[in-house]
């Protein structure tokens, strides 16, 4: 992007935004204008160029974390329990602290939009994001959260682990299905993926975490839930993660 020489007086536009961490957010555009320009066109431009970018402009965010961040997003604005909500929004923030980004949410005219940009362009102190510190426009990622198809999508996904869990039931048992509907309950809660495609790590983490805290397991799931998570993939063709070859 180019810029033409800066006015002695930049003009302040402030439009509301979601922070990761559920808060509003005020944005402050900075004008960068010349005696020509209008300073309403020169926050249309800033706008019109962040339009502009895509998920493949930016080179720092792994796609991976991309998709992870849309996720937790998602999973924040559509779960009904303000506790699940704000733990969605908290493992948001952290995935993207690791490689020095943010987030927000930005309405345009009504929709939606994710946008996970780098946090030096976030002014701590005035509770802002300052578009005189953003070098690079093509450094953020923009992503829609409006649109068709995308609700029924992540619908289609917990449909499918619910299937699976219903058939390890039906085969081996309520034991081996109880455990089976935690993991899938796991699954649509943190990361809304099918569990075939979970990490070892997120398979770890359901285990040794979400799994006795939060599915109040019996002693005898307790005993069997290795056995279980193994005929979770036995039943859906598929082998564990740390040996699963793509």
């Amino acid at each position: 992007m180019r810029w033409g020489p800066l006015s002695r007086s930049p003009t302040l536009v402030r439009d509301s935004a979601e922070t990761s961490k559920g808060k509003t957010l005020e944005c402050v555009r900075i004008g960068m204008t010349d005696s020509n320009e209008s300073p309403a066109g020169a926050a249309d431009s800033v706008d019109s160029a962040a339009d502009n970018t895509d998920d493949s402009a930016s080179e720092e965010l792994p796609v991976d974390v991309v998709d992870d961040a849309e996720r937790l997003t998602r999973l924040a604005r559509t779960t009904p329990d303000d506790n699940e909500a704000q733990a969605h929004a908290q493992r948001r923030e952290e995935l993207l602290e690791a490689h020095e980004f943010t987030a927000r949410v930005r309405d345009d005219d009504g929709d939606d939009t994710l946008v996970l940009h780098p946090a030096e362009w976030h002014d701590e102190a005035e509770g802002v994001i300052r578009t005189d510190r953003i070098d690079d426009i093509s450094r953020a990622v923009e992503i829609p959260l409006e649109g068709t198809g995308d609700p029924d999508d992540w619908d289609v996904v917990d449909a499918h682990n619910r299937e699976l869990a219903a058939a390890v039931r039906t085969a081996h048992g309520d034991v081996h299905g109880d455990n089976a509907t935690a993991l899938a309950d796991f699954v649509g809660n943190h990361y809304a993926k099918r569990i075939e495609d979970l990490t070892e790590a997120e398979l770890s983490e359901f285990q040794t975490e979400y799994f006795v805290r939060n599915s109040w397991p019996s002693a005898e799931q307790r005993a069997v839930i290795e056995d279980s998570i193994r005929l979770v993939y036995d039943v859906a063709g598929e082998s564990m993660p740390d040996t699963h070859v793509r």
